[in-house]
């Protein structure tokens, strides 16, 4: 899996003015748009492929002049296996707990709303809405408009991006002081050798190159910033993708060599986060993934050995499932691609998981991501298949409301509209799952905006918009 913050925004060109907004894209190899910052902004160097509008003054007001290389992925791919910132908002959904028994009522979200950051809604309002009434279709463009009023997870998948937590936790702050109470989602994600078993990486750190300081100052950064706002609540969602690798993908060799790594640092990053105004959830992949019969219990085990070792941490609350995939959170009849795992959705795997998690003296609450599950069963062909499947839709919002006591809320964690990776045969990333039947084409460059995909998102959203 890979991260969705940043994108390339060529391919919406009548969209884009002359100046790039705020928290907008300005430069980077492969990148054709506007490399001038709107009043306010600076263009700032986040890595070779992507330069961001952020606030303030900084050393450069544009970003030098693109070169030529396919834009660096910034989107989940699922590892498979068989057996002055803009004011957000929230949608319905405190203090750190321990590790009580599945379903013992102290959910630390209820009653909380998600903060609904201005990055989402910046690519929303200048990006899909204005391509939708550029296209005629004003009904569409204001329902757009109300999904970036949706809570969404910002992804930490860069260490530049670390400063940016301050211009979100800033905004909490005013708007739980007018009543809103919400909490700050993010998603920490910047492991050395990330997404060990994908075909083309987009992590920035690597092992060889002192990956393992470098990560360990990220999560510093982090804690930093979070303590600064200690009447803010931050959400974390921690390594998407990581040690569920270490679970069935440990015969691919860059996991193998990685897995000491992944463990040592998310326990390090587990154990410096481990603050009172956090909540964290560990990634736990999802029912295809970890709820065949051969790999939840070893799974369990992983996660109850790692938060040992971090000394049980009292703010990791849980797991979090389903993050970037599409699986339903609860369905009547498993899907025909579900096929051998009678974990075939969100719920039943984790009922399954739970009891095996308080075995390993592990907490046994949960997150699902909703955020691109509104349609079931899904049209994927088989249940790896994981790159902009089509007719997908939005799903249930972001709230603390569940149907079932061990699971603390629904949450979107992956930005809907952020693409999976490019259809493009030739392009350097390309992975051949993009190119399936079952995946939407054309397609742009991971984590690039995918107008065609937000609006089938929006189109086929359960409940709708």
């Amino acid at each position: 899996m890979k991260a969705v913050s940043f994108l390339a925004v060529a391919a919406l060109a009548p969209a884009i003015k002359a100046q790039a907004s705020l928290y907008q894209q300005c430069g980077g190899t492969g990148f054709s748009g506007s490399t001038t910052c709107v009043s306010g902004a600076y263009c700032s160097k986040v890595n070779d492929y992507y330069w961001q509008c952020l606030p303030g003054t900084g050393s450069s007001t544009s970003a030098p002049a693109a070169t030529s290389a396919a834009p660096a992925p910034t989107t989940f791919k699922t590892s498979k296996t068989v057996g002055s910132p803009a004011t957000g908002s929230s949608t319905t959904g405190s203090s750190a707990t321990g590790t009580a028994s599945p379903g013992d009522g102290s959910n630390p979200l209820k009653g909380k709303n998600f903060y609904a950051n201005s990055y989402y809604a910046s690519e929303i309002n200048n990006l899909a809405a204005p391509s939708l009434v550029a296209a005629g279709n004003a009904a569409l463009a204001a329902k757009a408009s109300n999904v970036a009023k949706v809570g969404t997870f910002y992804w930490l998948d860069v260490r530049a991006k670390v400063p940016i937590i301050s211009t979100f936790a800033k905004d909490v702050q005013k708007r739980n002081a007018a009543g809103a109470n919400e909490v700050l989602p993010l998603v920490v994600y910047d492991l050395p050798e990330r997404d060990c078993a994908a075909l083309a990486s987009n992590g920035e750190l690597s092992l060889a190159n002192n990956g393992t300081a470098l990560y360990q100052e990220y999560i510093d950064m982090i804690a930093a910033q979070i303590k600064q706002f200690p009447d803010v609540t931050f959400l974390l969602v921690v390594e998407p993708d990581s040690l569920a690798n270490l679970v069935t993908n440990l015969n691919v060799a860059k996991c193998a060599n990685a897995a000491t790594a992944y463990k040592t640092l998310t326990a390090y990053a587990i154990k410096t986060l481990n603050l009172k105004n956090v909540i964290m959830y560990l990634d736990a992949g999802h029912a295809g993934w970890l709820g065949w019969t051969a790999n939840i219990e070893p799974a369990a085990e992983l996660f109850g050995a790692l938060y040992k070792s971090a000394g049980s941490p009292a703010a990791v609350r849980g797991l979090v499932t389903n993050v970037a995939n599409y699986n339903a959170w609860s369905i009547a009849t498993c899907p025909s691609y579900t096929q051998g795992n009678t974990n075939c959705d969100e719920k039943r795997y984790v009922n399954a998981l739970a009891p095996l998690l308080v075995k390993n003296g592990f907490p046994a609450h949960f997150l699902t991501d909703t955020g691109r599950n509104g349609v079931q069963p899904t049209k994927q062909q088989a249940w790896g298949d994981w790159c902009n499947v089509i007719g997908t839709g939005f799903g249930i919002r972001p709230s603390s409301t569940t149907d079932d006591p061990l699971l603390d809320a629904y949450v979107w964690v992956k930005p809907g509209g952020e693409g999976d990776g490019t259809s493009d045969t030739s392009a350097v990333r390309y992975d051949a799952h993009c190119g399936y039947a079952d995946a939407l084409k054309p397609a742009p460059e991971a984590g690039s905006w995918f107008q065609a995909y937000f609006v089938q998102l929006l189109s086929n959203a359960s409940p709708a918009f």
